[in-house]
């Protein structure tokens, strides 16, 4: 992890955009271009056409793919470039998240505070099993990045406050809070608490802080990975251990 470079990405951005005269002007959003910019500095790698897509970095046989959104959309890459070269997913998470309401009309920022919600990089389990054909694969490789950010949303929604199904405009990231990169199988243990020794499902969903679907989800892609193993099943489903 380099906070430095990161925050150098941050700057070149966030300036580019001010000289365009706004958020949204480059053609992509801004966390999608600061992290590219962060993963590889030198833009003459970017936006790489191979086949019949167009690689975020291509340098070196290695593939880069920054996926802010829903890993469906990577599919078809995948299946594409893995044969051919080494992939790497990476995939941005909001450590903590302020929310800035702005007037449509007018652009003024109305409201501003910090959401209670937190991110963790369990969450990423929820993209992975879009993909799950594919994580096995010895090409592939994934890169979490939890980054504290800034959500900008517009007041143009409904109710008395306008903010249901309100219009999300961008996201800014303030800054790189953590990364964790996974090679193989083994390195998905990090993603498993410690303290778990026999657990289920809805116990892992609960140490992580993430929906009890979302536990399901995470246990499956493990076990298939055979990161864990099923040792015993109860009425609240099966327990889990993690193989050594």
């Amino acid at each position: 992890m380099d906070t430095k470079r990161f925050d150098r990405a941050i700057e070149t951005i966030v300036t580019r955009q001010h000289e365009n005269h706004g958020i949204g002007t480059l053609g992509e959003k801004t966390v999608h271009a600061v992290v590219k910019l962060y993963m590889e500095p030198d833009e003459d790698y970017h936006e790489t056409p191979i086949d019949n897509y167009v690689a975020d970095i291509f340098r070196e046989d290695r593939v880069f793919e920054i996926q802010t959104g829903s890993f469906q959309a990577l599919r078809g890459k995948l299946a594409d470039f893995l044969p051919q070269f080494e992939v790497t997913v990476v995939h941005p998470i909001p450590a903590e998240k302020t929310l800035c309401w702005v007037d449509p009309e007018t652009g003024e920022i109305v409201e501003r505070r910090r959401s209670n919600k937190h991110g963790t990089p369990q969450m990423i389990f929820r993209e992975l099993y879009r993909i799950r054909p594919f994580l096995k694969d010895p090409h592939l490789n994934l890169v979490i990045l939890m980054i504290d950010m800034e959500e900008t949303k517009l007041l143009n929604g409904y109710g008395r406050n306008r903010k249901n199904h309100a219009t999300k405009y961008d996201r800014l990231p303030l800054r790189l809070v953590e990364e964790l990169t996974l090679t193989c199988p083994e390195d998905y243990r990090m993603l498993i608490p410690l303290e778990l020794d026999r657990f289920t499902s809805v116990d892992f969903a609960k140490a992580v802080k993430i929906p009890k679907s979302e536990g399901t989800t995470a246990m499956q892609i493990l076990y298939e990975m055979g990161v864990v193993e099923r040792v015993d099943r109860t009425k609240k489903g099966y327990l889990y251990e993690v193989v050594e």
